[in-house]
């Protein structure tokens, strides 16, 4: 431990390279001072929970370079986004600090990165939680910084919590490796986004914060450049039009967020037809692409990004002017998390949020994907061979989970030590492993506690800022009111609801433009012998590309097309038909369909029924009925592709002879598009020419 008579020195070193790292005029506050000296003088552990822009990244880059100094091996900082690591490598850069990052974008440096590191060169490695279980980091890089790390730094340490808005399995993992550092090795954990319920878990997860030898430093959430506004305007398409002409009154260049990417990708087009510079920015970006929009925001060459949640935690552009959700996020602390990224070196921000009568539909489908039911976990342990590893791929036909969740439900597993990843995929451990329903539960009730709050917060007449710091359990709150006079509700409306109705008007008509496209699936699902269907490789014998009215999280069509799919069964209205009609007549097809097929609808027969007869008359085409499903079939509710192509397979009973030409192929709602590729492949093999599939709604 550092002696108190070299604390001087040592902070007008923190002082001087606090400078390099943010100016000359950046001052090194006492709090941060507090967290530096028992860092690098006391070695301690130390849980840090301060606001968005405290500092905490000036904290960490400035005590991994005095450890340096004092011949202390590299820092090794788990961080959780592409776009938080290159702001991090920067601004390392800028005090003199050598940082490199291992992470997907980079797959070509890694093993110079690795040699580095094996070097000692290295003042900083950045890394992602999920390399730290990548079976050639974990046995060959790891044991060396584990051995050699200077100090140990979890960024957006909530992220370890699955009472976190964000939880990410691979977080947990990081026990694994401040279990293995030298006695005495400083761990420092950071976020700007926990209440009470998070700050305790990451203490239980991480070791940090749980006991009194452990600095805890947790500051007021309070952000006096936030100006906070709601604005109830209804549909997607009006708030579309406030966008379109108030966006130019919000100040310098900002983020518009939206819940879902077809949401993003509408938004974006529409404002550009409005003459706005943005772009969207979504976890369909690739990071190539990722990367030019981060720097065209931070130089400030576009208004804004329509983004998804992919752009989150740790971009850092501090004069960010505004931040707009377009529809609510399901959590008061997610929201704080994203509305955080404005105003960070500004004096005044704009943070305005536009909810949207579709939210709750959307929460709902996002917590329907969450872990699964213990049955479903089972079947996963008992595919997995302790010998022989297996891809998820493989797996994939042996459990009834998509591809994302079983990746999930793997890493938990991997976590608690029940699988473990190596080369070629995964294998079982043989541990015991018990579900912990009581756990799972009490998250359900926590999501659904923070969706209630997040409605309340869109309605309330209490201070916004207030509602949100009480939200995340702000230690400088008392229990008196602490209005923050800024926000709408304290100092009254600063922007009209009213929308002109001539772009009310454009808006809606250009949103309400049918059509989306349906692409067709290329390949079968890999395993699909082991349920006994003999369907492998390319798809030679499917659809072709389809076509849809919207999407039912369309800011335009989604709306309509929800209520109409929530109502009882009923023939298909006059717009449904108007807009099917538009979208076939700008269907580019390569050869007209001759005759119209509907698929037997267990939820909306009369709908489908009568959508295809119509279309017939119109049409002036066959009208082949409807392709019932087999007497003996039983109904399909798996939710990966291979057990939805093994449910689908052979399900329709299809007629004898079907006449020449393409069959138009008409559907509710298509989801994975494994319905229609399956009652395609059907179709073909009986003599259909080809098969243009057509559904009211598609769920993306």
């Amino acid at each position: 431990m550092m002696s108190d008579v070299l604390a001087p020195d040592l902070r007008s070193r923190a002082q001087n390279l606090l400078s390099e790292l943010a100016g000359t005029g950046a001052v090194l506050r006492d709090d941060q001072w507090t967290a530096i000296e028992a860092l690098v003088a006391q070695q301690r552990r130390a849980l840090v929970v301060q606001r968005t822009g405290w500092g905490k990244s000036a904290v960490y880059f400035i005590a991994a370079k005095l450890l340096r100094a004092e011949g202390k091996g590299p820092t090794v900082i788990v961080s959780p986004l592409l776009a938080l690591m290159r702001n991090q490598v920067s601004a390392a850069e800028r005090a003199g600090v050598v940082a490199a990052t291992i992470n997907s974008g980079n797959v070509t440096e890694w093993e110079g990165i690795h040699a580095q590191v094996a070097a000692g060169e290295l003042d900083v490695l950045l890394v992602s939680p999920e390399r730290l279980n990548n079976p050639d980091f974990r046995d060959q890089v790891l044991p060396h910084l584990a051995g050699d790390a200077g100090m140990v730094v979890v960024d957006e340490a909530h992220c370890v919590s699955d009472w976190g808005h964000d939880f990410r399995p691979d977080y947990r993992r990081i026990r694994s490796l401040l279990g293995d550092l030298r006695p005495g090795t400083p761990v420092l954990a950071t976020t700007a986004t926990a209440n009470n319920r998070v700050v305790t878990d990451i203490a239980e997860q991480l070791g940090v914060g749980a006991d009194g030898a452990t600095l805890v430093l947790r500051g007021g959430l309070d952000r006096e450049s936030l100006h906070l506004t709601v604005l109830n305007l209804g549909a997607g398409s009006k708030r579309a039009a406030w966008l379109a002409e108030h966006l130019r009154e919000l100040p310098g260049s900002g983020i518009i967020y939206t819940l879902t990417v077809s949401a993003a990708e509408d938004l974006a087009a529409l404002l550009k037809e409005h003459g706005y510079e943005v772009a969207a920015y979504t976890g369909r970006t690739d990071a190539a692409e990722r990367e030019v929009l981060e720097g065209e925001l931070l130089g400030n060459k576009v208004k804004a990004l329509i983004a998804t949640s992919a752009l989150g935690m740790g971009f850092d552009k501090p004069d960010l002017g505004f931040v707009v959700h377009m529809g609510a996020p399901s959590s008061p602390i997610a929201y704080y998390q994203q509305v955080g990224r404005a105003g960070r070196a500004a004096s005044r921000a704009e943070v305005l949020l536009l909810p949207g009568p579709e939210d709750k539909d959307i929460w709902r489908y996002f917590a329907s994907v969450a872990f699964p039911a213990e049955s479903v976990v089972r079947k996963v342990l008992s595919a997995l061979d302790p010998q022989r590893p297996q891809s998820t791929q493989a797996l994939e036909p042996l459990v009834d989970l998509g591809r994302s969740r079983l990746e999930m439900v793997l890493k938990v597993l991997d976590v608690d030590g029940a699988v473990r990843r190596v080369k070629g995929g995964w294998t079982g451990t043989g541990e015991t492993w018990s579900y912990d329903r009581e756990r799972y539960s009490r998250l359900d009730e926590a999501r659904l506690a923070e969706q209630h709050a997040m409605t309340e917060y869109a309605t309330t007449q209490m201070c916004r800022m207030e509602f949100l710091r009480r939200q995340l359990d702000d230690p400088e709150l008392g229990p008196a009111p602490v209005p923050c006079g800024r926000c709408d509700n304290c100092a009254g409306v600063r922007f009209s609801a009213e929308v002109d109705s001539s772009t009310a008007d454009a808006t809606a008509e250009r949103l309400s433009r049918p059509g989306v496209d349906v692409a067709p699936r290329r390949q079968w699902p890999s395993g699909m012998a082991k349920l006994g269907v003999p369907l492998s490789g390319k798809i030679s014998e499917g659809p072709e590309p389809g076509r849809a009215i919207g999407r039912l999280t369309d800011l335009g069509w989604g709306q309509r097309l929800r209520a109409l799919l929530d109502q009882p069964d009923c023939p298909a209205p006059d717009e449904v038909v108007r807009a099917s009609i538009s979208v076939l007549k700008a269907w580019q097809w390569k050869d007209r369909p001759q005759s119209v097929l509907a698929l037997q609808s267990q939820t909306h027969p009369l709908l489908v029924e009568s959508l295809a007869a119509n279309l017939a008359d119109i049409g002036k085409l066959t009208n082949l009925g409807v392709l019932p499903i087999r007497h003996d079939h039983v109904g399909v509710s798996a939710q990966n592709s291979a057990y939805r192509v093994a449910g689908l397979y052979e399900a329709w009973q299809v007629p004898a002879s079907l006449p020449a030409g393409p069959i138009l192929l008409i559907d509710a709602v298509t989801d994975s598009g494994w319905t229609f590729t399956m009652a395609s492949y059907a179709l073909r093999r009986a003599g259909a020419a080809a098969v243009l599939p057509f559904a009211i709604a598609a769920t993306s």
